[in-house]
């Protein structure tokens, strides 16, 4: 079934969010997943159960920090994941909202 997704390309619908809807967006983006990006994907998301929001670059990079450890919570690792825009682009694949201040 195809994704239903908003004007930006993020799910219109975010509890239809599953990995197979994970995997399809991060093809979209010209991503395909490993156990790295799904870390952070998790990670994620489990910001966002917490907040109900999606972090923008600067809380992601530390929250990634906290989490995962420093190694990965910088943006030169997770630009190597989620080229462009890391925040909007995991945010996208985690089924996320967009994040506020993300262009």
């Amino acid at each position: 079934m195809p994704l239903n997704l908003d004007n930006d390309g993020y799910l219109a619908n975010l509890d239809e969010w599953n990995t197979e809807a994970a995997t399809e967006l991060a093809a979209l983006e010209g991503i395909v997943l490993t156990e790295a990006h799904w870390e952070v994907i998790y990670a994620l998301r489990a910001f966002y159960q917490q907040y109900e929001l999606a972090p923008n670059q600067r809380p992601f990079v530390k929250h990634i920090a906290y989490t995962l450890g420093k190694d990965k919570g910088n943006s030169l690792y997770l630009m190597t994941l989620f080229p462009e825009s890391p925040a909007r682009v995991a945010a996208r694949i985690a089924g996320l909202p967009r994040p506020t201040n993300c262009f």
